[in-house]
């Protein structure tokens, strides 16, 4: 009797064991419900406060809080040259621009060649690739000149006389070098431009002047200008002769 007691009470508590887990699960369910909305405070009142005027101030002035666009610095003459380098760009990226590129290249560096070799050899650039200067009514032919067989007295009185002043300036700018050349200050040469006599120069006074003297012989002549007035021709000529005064002067190095 005793033991079958044991057995009942043994299968009681089985059964009670079994039935546990849903009893314990059920407030695991509970807990996942959404929690219940609290009550809204009635009773403290709440205050907004702005800012103070100062602190705003402040903070409009500081550059983090400035929220504006910022024009360009920039002015019409650079926005020009930014679209045109933009456009040169964009112009060397296809396919006809790189092959203008390329070949632009190397014709910069024949024609640079070139000039090189052309100032070696002495050529007057200005006459090679400009007008030829017209030449003058007068009998005289400026392709076979000599200085040192020129008669520079007679050719200039009668250049003058005929009024042909772009002659006469020729003429006394010749006379200059011839002056130059007797006393051992530069080379003549028939091929020689007038700025080769200017390197031949010392730094000085006299360089100064030849320079002056030479830039305007090359205006008139180079520039045919057969239109000069009188009063023209009267300012080149005393321009001339101040030169060759310094030029007889003892110190002219000074």
């Amino acid at each position: 009797m005793r033991t079958l007691f044991c057995c009942l009470v043994r299968v009681l508590a089985l059964v009670l064991l079994l039935a546990a887990p849903p009893l314990l699960a059920q407030p695991a369910r509970n807990a996942a419900a959404p929690p219940l909305p609290l009550p809204r405070d009635q009773s403290s009142n709440v205050v907004l406060r702005a800012p103070k005027a100062e602190r705003l101030r402040s903070f409009r002035e500081q550059r983090d809080f400035q929220y504006v666009t910022v024009k360009s610095e920039l002015s019409a003459w650079d926005l020009l040259w930014m679209r045109f380098w933009r456009w040169v760009a964009e112009l060397l990226n296809t396919r006809p621009g790189k092959v203008l590129w390329e070949y632009g290249i190397y014709a910069a560096l024949v024609l640079a060649f070139v000039f090189v070799v052309l100032k070696l050899m002495q050529v007057d650039i200005t006459r090679a690739f400009g007008r030829a200067p017209q030449r003058a009514p007068l009998s005289y032919d400026t392709e076979s000149e000599d200085i040192h067989a020129l008669d520079f007295q007679t050719l200039l009185q009668e250049a003058e006389g005929t009024g042909n002043h772009r002659l006469a300036i020729r003429l006394g700018y010749l006379k200059v070098l011839k002056q130059l050349a007797d006393q051992g200050l530069i080379r003549w040469q028939p091929d020689k431009t007038n700025h080769d006599y200017l390197y031949e120069l010392p730094a000085g006074p006299l360089a100064t002047a030849f320079r002056e003297l030479t830039q305007q012989f090359d205006y008139v002549w180079y520039g045919e200008h057969d239109d000069l007035t009188p009063t023209h021709y009267a300012q080149a000529r005393a321009t001339r002769e101040a030169f060759q005064q310094l030029l007889a002067s003892p110190r002219r190095a000074a």
